[in-house]
């Protein structure tokens, strides 16, 4: 069988990450089931301000657990790993995926380490959006020596493969394993259909300014026929969402973060998903469950994941397009059914932890191939 064929990678593979969020653990186990040389994930701890729920005691025959050493802040962010190169040395990796960010300066070194003893690597990320200001071109220049030195470039999403071929990256070093959080999900029964005035909206996420819950508050406000809003997370913007609800739209329901079968619960009862700010995992959670999505800012990954077939795509910020598009979504019961359906085809055909892992298989037999 031809490598390209492979569906596991023989070699002994190391992979880098800043953190590891708990709902990066699916995946990380899918991809070490198909590497036979075995996976080690080197990470740090996130900064209490990020509000990112750890991987907390992570299995030691998996996970190393650096430290984290931030150096300023904002677009003078940089991050220092430390111990990275000594994890390496002790893992000794045949071939090594870094999260493709310049700004963890320790991924430099860790790249030098790897062309000295003639191996590959492989850069992991969302894209890299055009950078603006004074000092942009220095930015790009900075980005583009950085993203050269990698064998390949897995991208998040269609986007953000497109943005590393614009810096120059050739179009055959370049994959797309869509960011997913869940394996392929079980059959699906269609919905029962609901009276308008019973429908229901979910959203699911981190409550913070950026998630742009206010805004989806307003919109449901503005609906001749109000739905049921249910807005499953946690987070430091909370209080302040449930004091402006209150005002607004008292029929928002906040049930706090939820797991497992807790959270699927949720959304087996939603008729209706809507992302109005920054994220993107949980919109394929939704579409697991055979939702139709509306989808705003997103992470890069909202184009591949909202199509005419299984949701709207709406302008992010906009209240206004927002509240047309709800009203449209939940006027057409029969629509939002046979969306649904779709969503759970794209779920599980594309967006999956066995579909993400395939692409890192083919990508690490391609650059093993060429050494």
């Amino acid at each position: 069988m031809g490598d390209q064929q492979r569906s596991t990678y023989a070699g002994r593979l190391g992979l880098q990450q800043r953190v590891v969020p708990a709902y990066r653990l699916p995946f990380f186990k899918q991809l070490a089931a198909v590497c036979e040389g075995g996976l080690r994930v080197f990470a740090g701890e996130p900064r209490q301000t990020e509000g990112i729920l750890a991987a907390g005691e992570l299995e030691r025959d998996l996970f190393y657990s650096g430290r984290n050493r931030h150096i300023l802040g904002g677009p003078l962010y940089f991050c220092y790993q430390q111990k990275l190169l000594e994890w390496l040395g002790d893992w000794d990796p045949l071939a090594l995926i870094l999260e493709a960010n310049p700004r963890y300066i320790a991924n430099w070194a860790a790249l030098r380490w790897m062309r000295q003893k003639n191996r590959p690597v492989i850069g992991w990320g969302l894209g890299a959006p055009a950078p603006k200001g004074v000092f942009a071109g220095i930015r790009i220049a900075y980005r583009q020596r950085f993203l050269n030195g990698f064998d390949a470039l897995i991208a998040y999403s269609t986007e953000g493969a497109d943005q590393y071929r614009k810096l120059g990256v050739r179009d055959d070093r370049v994959f797309v394993a869509p960011n997913a959080v869940a394996p392929i999900p079980p059959p699906f029964a269609s919905r029962k259909v609901k009276p308008q005035e019973e429908r229901s909206v979910l959203f699911v996420g981190r409550l913070q300014a950026r998630k742009r819950v206010d805004n989806l508050l307003q919109a449901c406000a503005s609906l001749e026929k109000k739905p049921a809003l249910t807005i499953v997370g946690d987070g430091p913007a909370r209080s302040d969402l449930e004091a402006f609800a209150r005002e607004i739209y008292p029929q928002a329901r906040f049930v706090g973060a939820q797991q497992e079968e807790a959270l699927d619960e949720y959304f087996r009862a939603a008729d209706l998903f809507v992302l109005p700010g920054t994220g993107g995992l949980a919109v394929q959670q939704a579409m697991a469950h055979g939702l139709a999505v509306i989808v705003a800012e997103g992470d890069g990954t909202q184009n591949d994941l909202a199509t005419p077939q299984n949701g709207w795509l709406v302008p992010p910020g906009n209240i206004q397009a927002l509240v047309k598009t709800l009203q449209e979504a939940l006027s057409d019961p029969a629509r939002l059914q046979s969306m649904g359906q779709e969503s759970h085809r794209l779920a599980r055909e594309r967006f999956n932890i066995e579909t993400m892992a395939s692409v890192f298989v083919q990508a690490l037999n391609m650059v093993t191939r060429e050494r």
